[in-house]
């Protein structure tokens, strides 16, 4: 929210005070002295009025983990493992999946406790694709690349998906490039043509790669570099 918003919402302060304290450069966010109002601080911001800390924050957490088959993108479940059940870390109820995957589709996942950044990651309007290699029954033809291309019309939602680039590597494998996340997308593009999907693993999401190092289970923590390119 606004910084303005933060301070006037304070028991302690007021709309009038919060612009009588910002205009003395009393406010500090994440160490920096701010004097505009309109200025966006979030969960993660650290805001100090002096030397009182308002707003401890708390550090952005971001994790790229190899899912493997037969775990669920869920925080919980009654039945199968989640993806947080392989991830050892401290307060786990604050993470969440930026793009699930269906349990026994493999491939990069991204867990992060960042809404903001994970939105931007999978909305569609953010046109940031992603990467799945697919293995089917049938042979795949280059029939499928034309019709992939100009959207498959899914009657269920009344929607036209949106271009998808589909790259042959195999008489029956393929990497399809996608920019959105419908239910079961891929499978029911493929079904268009009665071709079976028996392999679907995720290679990237936007700028962001599977590290070839994460065997099936492992993570690690995003750098700073992964972070900022999204």
């Amino acid at each position: 929210m606004r910084l303005d918003r933060f301070l006037g919402n304070l028991p302690q302060l007021n709309r009038a005070d919060a612009r009588l304290l910002l205009a003395r450069g009393q406010v500090q966010v994440d160490g920096q002295v701010v004097r505009d109002g309109r200025h966006d601080v979030r969960e993660f911001s650290r805001i100090q009025l002096g030397d009182e800390v308002l707003q401890a924050g708390k550090p952005a957490r971001y994790f790229m983990l190899n899912k493997p088959a037969g775990v669920v993108s869920a925080t919980e479940h009654p039945e199968h493992r989640t993806v947080l059940d392989l991830l050892d870390e401290p307060e786990k109820h604050d993470l969440h999946i930026g793009g699930r995957l269906d349990l026994n589709t493999t491939g990069l996942l991204l867990i992060t406790n960042d809404g903001l950044w994970s939105r931007r990651l999978t909305e569609p309007r953010s046109r940031l694709g992603k990467v799945y290699r697919v293995q089917t029954e049938q042979p795949i033809t280059p029939e499928y690349i034309e019709v992939f291309a100009q959207g498959l019309y899914f009657a269920y939602e009344d929607l036209t998906t949106l271009p998808a680039e589909l790259e042959i590597t195999g008489s029956h494998s393929a990497l399809l490039t996608l920019h959105e996340g419908r239910y079961h997308q891929i499978k029911r593009m493929f079904g268009h043509f009665q071709n079976k999907v028996i392999g679907l693993h995720r290679e990237r999401m936007g700028p962001l790669l599977l590290d070839p190092d994460l065997a099936p289970g492992q993570y690690r923590a995003l750098s700073p570099d992964e972070i900022s390119r999204v």
